[in-house]
């Protein structure tokens, strides 16, 4: 479990491309101080398994589920990638409850940055857009963020907005991304759940 809070940005440094798989190197300092052969950590907000570690660097393999299921397809070496550990069950829970499965990609539709904040739109896709809340809790390549806007245009679809602060435009990878660029996005989880459970009991004839 994550909380989306970035500890770093890393850098992927090489990438395989193998049958039906890719096996990426990455450069993370921060990720490797305590990291040991088969822990989980979020690259971009995918949860992925340390198999290899090189000194500041680790390497993971990437199913090609995982690859078509991510905006990780697009990814290759030199590419800037938000990394969190695995939460310490001790750790404080500075974001909310982050599994570290993508959920869809989103595009990035505008960035409009101000004095003291920038606001991005990310369009939706339409099978996540009813779990999106305003001033609910969104992850965007492996960030915990606030919903500050909802919305859907005729034509183009649901988006979401997220208001971010200098502090997460410098220390994460959203602080370069560009219009058009596609990103991770995992709703919340409680979201999914109560849906599930309230659709069961809706075919089950209303038992819980």
């Amino acid at each position: 479990m994550f909380t989306g809070i970035v500890e770093e940005r890393g850098e992927i440094i090489a990438r395989e491309d193998l049958a039906e798989a890719a096996r990426f190197r990455i450069r993370g300092p921060v990720a490797t101080s305590d990291a040991s052969f088969g822990d989980s950590i979020a690259v971009n907000g995918v949860c992925l398994t340390v198999v290899e570690l090189d000194g500041d660097a680790f390497t993971v393999d990437v199913m090609a589920e995982t690859l078509h299921r991510s905006s990780l397809d697009r990814l290759g070496a030199g590419a800037s990638v938000n990394l969190e550990r695995a939460m310490a069950a001790d750790g404080r829970f500075g974001g909310h409850i982050v599994q570290g499965h993508v959920d869809g990609v989103g595009a990035v539709v505008s960035i409009t940055p101000s004095e003291n904040w920038t606001v991005v739109r990310i369009a939706v896709p339409a099978d996540l857009a009813r779990y999106v809340v305003e001033k609910g809790s969104i992850t965007v390549d492996g960030i915990s963020l606030t919903v500050s806007g909802i919305g859907s245009v005729e034509g183009t679809g649901d988006w979401l907005e997220v208001s971010l602060i200098p502090t997460t435009l410098s220390e994460t990878t959203l602080g370069t991304v560009a219009a058009g660029a596609r990103v991770n996005l995992e709703v919340d989880v409680i979201a999914k759940y109560v849906e599930r459970l309230t659709g069961a009991g809706q075919t089950e004839g209303g038992r819980s």
